[in-house]
């Protein structure tokens, strides 16, 4: 791609005043698909889990990422590790879902890893010329803890995280999300390609509109409409605006986070951390979401309710737990329709990208990285 009058997607690298959006290509292509998978998912360092969901020896998660299975696990001395989840026999996944286990054995010929993937038994192998266990550890994968959010990368080359995470941490270390914890995990299924999903959540232009029944409704709703922008790098950014809690009459069940103590009522935040992490905060907690490619026209959004540890203290935690609950997922089925609206109608004769808004700035500094990128 170049930046010329060819490039179908030139009059989305225009400044905002003039810019349209991408085209829908970009939305349904296995070629760009195949090239994000080459020059983002396998180069960045990714957002996968919270820490409280590996949180005792043996415990473990699993996902896929772009089709590529991995495991984060807990060992015996507390470590958290991250590598393939893949055999190094035949290539069989050696885990599934979530659990707690003393180690990975593989469901196909038994062969044994631990905790951080070292091979510890292959049953008949000892016959085999040359073969040597520990040529055969699962693939280890760089693992960095932020918050109290773990993330990996797949490249071992990969910038160190420190210096990855220093501008989001500077703008998010105010919400103070490794003294929460996480209350709820809610999975969303879009057919839709991931990008619409993250323009989606970056755009504040819709919030009134699509979300009409419910963050519309409330007492200040998060219309953005003279935000605190701070462009972090990389397109990653953070906004900070005037906003409501996240129940259904814009109230606190729960009173303001402790570290937000001098903060407003009305205080809100959304940052994304590129490719696929967006933080949302409310004065009472702190609600990110995940965005995961499945294939060119599917994706996966995951959404996590992080309250303060003495939150759940709160002999009424469960039922008011349930209200921003609800409602969150609420908010993230209106997104679903819209959403999956846009990627039916992309090649609709009746369609061309349409121009940007001033309220799309977020949108317009996104898309505009990621076509760096690709």
């Amino acid at each position: 791609m170049t930046g010329s009058s060819s490039d179908p997607a030139h009059a989305t690298r225009a400044p905002l005043s003039r810019a349209s959006h991408a085209p829908g290509y970009l939305y349904e292509s296995a070629e760009v698909f195949q090239r994000e998978k080459d020059r983002i998912f396998l180069k960045d360092w990714l957002c996968v889990a919270r820490v409280e969901e590996v949180a005792a020896p043996g415990d473990y998660v699993t996902l896929r990422i772009m089709d590529e299975p991995i495991i984060v696990a807990r060992n015996g001395d507390g470590t958290l590790n991250a590598f393939a989840n893949v055999c190094r026999h035949r290539g069989v996944e050696v885990a599934a879902g979530a659990g707690n286990t003393e180690e990975f054995s593989c469901p196909y010929h038994g062969w044994l890893y631990d905790l951080t993937g070292k091979l510890l038994g292959a049953p008949y192998m000892k016959e085999a010329e040359g073969f040597d266990p520990a040529d055969c550890r699962l693939t280890p994968l760089r693992l960095a803890v932020w918050a109290g959010w773990i993330f990996v990368t797949f490249d071992r080359d990969a910038a160190a995280f420190e210096g990855f995470i220093a501008g989001y941490d500077a703008e998010l270390a105010v919400l103070e999300q490794e003294r929460c914890r996480l209350a709820v995990k809610v999975v969303i299924e879009y057919a839709a390609n991931w990008k619409l999903v993250v323009e989606n959540l970056v755009d504040p232009y819709h919030s009134n509109v699509a979300h009409r029944g419910t963050i519309g409704q409330l007492p200040k709703p998060a219309t953005h409409t003279d935000p605190d922008v701070h462009l972090i790098g990389n397109g990653s950014l953070a906004v900070f605006f005037d906003g409501s809690p996240m129940t259904p009459n814009g109230q606190s069940l729960f009173g303001k986070m402790p570290w937000l103590d001098d903060a407003s009522d009305s205080f809100g935040c959304s940052a994304h951390l590129a490719p696929t992490l967006q933080v949302f905060a409310s004065c009472d907690n702190v609600h990110p979401v995940i965005t995961w490619p499945r294939s060119p026209t599917t994706s996966t959004a995951v959404a996590y309710l992080l309250f303060p540890a003495d939150a759940f203290d709160d002999p009424a935690f469960d039922a008011k737990l349930e209200v921003y609950r609800s409602f969150m997922f609420a908010v993230l089925d209106e997104d679903r329709w819209v959403i999956e609206s846009q990627q039916r109608n992309l090649n609709a004769i009746g369609f061309t990208p349409g121009r940007m808004s001033v309220m799309e700035a977020p949108v317009h500094y996104v898309i505009n990285d990621y076509l760096r990128r690709i």
